[in-house]
């Protein structure tokens, strides 16, 4: 199971972000674990200056605005199908 985190407060893009996960990873049959981190010292620790902040697997995946469907699968593209470009 990939462990995700979203990182920021509870704003709009916060939860946008949060949805849109859940969304490309449920067409996708990717699991995961999905956890909100609304600490700001926690949020910091990750040198996120720019929320909402997404962690995959304890690597910055991205900061700052969100993204589009294909950027959010291409951050489980190599758990989900590590040799099949054209999968997932």
């Amino acid at each position: 199971m990939i462990e995700v985190k979203v990182l920021g407060m509870d704003c709009a893009n916060c939860k946008a972000i949060q949805m849109l996960i859940k969304q490309v990873c449920s067409e996708n049959a990717i699991p995961i674990n999905l956890e909100k981190i609304e600490d700001t010292v926690e949020i910091m620790s990750y040198g996120i200056m720019s929320t909402p902040g997404v962690v995959v697997d304890g690597k910055i995946a991205h900061a700052g605005g969100i993204p589009d469907k294909t950027t959010v699968l291409s951050w489980f593209k190599s758990s989900c199908c590590p040799t099949d470009n054209n999968c997932c």
